[in-house]
């Protein structure tokens, strides 16, 4: 005996079953709470349209290896398109990169700190708690750079992990990606190159390792870094840039302007229709 099972379907959207419509705000709601409990600690959160980005760079700069999961890390293949993208974006005026690292790869450091370097976009750093090693470069990589009073930077030469030939090739390739780091950092901030090297090769400071250790105001006295300040102050002075950037030589809002003339073409079409 064959039963006739009849068909469920949603009139409005044949392709969506009953069981499967989307759920209301409520469960929306409720769904998004949990996960920002679960991933931010917060059960809520601001939600607003910004023109400023925020990149953060924490933990341990993830080069071509993968990190080991209980290590927080920052993935270069994360960050880089987000600067891209930056960039690219007509709604996003400036970047605002945040440092609480570690340092880590020393070629994915300094791809990022590179295009840092090379954007167009007004752009600030704010190193918080350290940043230290490959992180430096990073750190001075933005037009601006600030620096917390209680934050750290390390400064100490570059090392190589796994096996290493003990040949004289082998020492070479280390000065040579020595020095792209040293030349960056000067190039990027006002420290000179000697003094940047000594820094990097001093002893008894550091115990299991060659290096300084520069906190807050020692970072700026030395010239690595602009300014000791925290969020407000690299706020605004990303906020001016961004605003001295929309305007033209005469000090006129390029933005504004452009909207005039938008509004005044869409008018003149109007009337020539009517």
């Amino acid at each position: 005996m064959f039963i006739d099972i009849p068909s469920f379907t949603n009139e409005i959207n044949p392709d969506v079953m009953p069981e499967n419509e989307p759920a209301d705000d409520s469960q929306n709601s409720q769904e998004e709470a949990g996960d920002n409990l679960e991933q931010y600690g917060e059960l809520m959160l601001p939600k607003m349209v910004s023109d400023i980005h925020v990149i953060t760079v924490i933990g341990q700069i993830e080069g071509h290896l993968v990190m080991p999961s209980q290590n927080k890390a920052t993935k270069y293949e994360h960050v880089i398109p987000q600067l891209v993208a930056v960039e690219q974006s007509p709604d996003i005026k400036g970047l605002m990169v945040i440092l609480n690292t570690v340092g880590g790869d020393v070629e994915a450091g300094l791809a990022i700190a590179e295009i840092i370097a090379s954007m167009t976009k007004p752009t600030v750093s704010l190193v918080l708690g350290g940043g230290h090693s490959i992180g430096v470069p990073i750190a001075v990589a933005a037009d601006r750079s600030f620096i917390s009073s209680t934050a750290t930077m390390t400064i100490h030469p570059i090392r190589l992990t796994g096996m290493v030939v003990g040949v004289q090739q082998s020492f070479d390739y280390l000065e040579k990606m020595q020095d792209r780091v040293v030349n960056f950092i000067t190039e990027h901030s006002h420290i000179s190159a000697r003094e940047f090297k000594r820094l990097m090769m001093t002893t008894g400071e550091l115990a299991r390792d060659v290096g300084t250790v520069v906190v807050g105001k020692g970072a700026v006295e030395c010239g690595l870094i602009d300014e000791v300040g925290g969020l407000d102050a690299a706020m605004a002075y990303l906020r001016s840039r961004i605003n001295e950037a929309g305007k033209d030589e005469d000090g006129h809002d390029k933005e504004a302007e452009q909207r005039d003339l938008e509004h005044h073409t869409r008018k003149r079409n109007f009337q020539r229709r009517r």
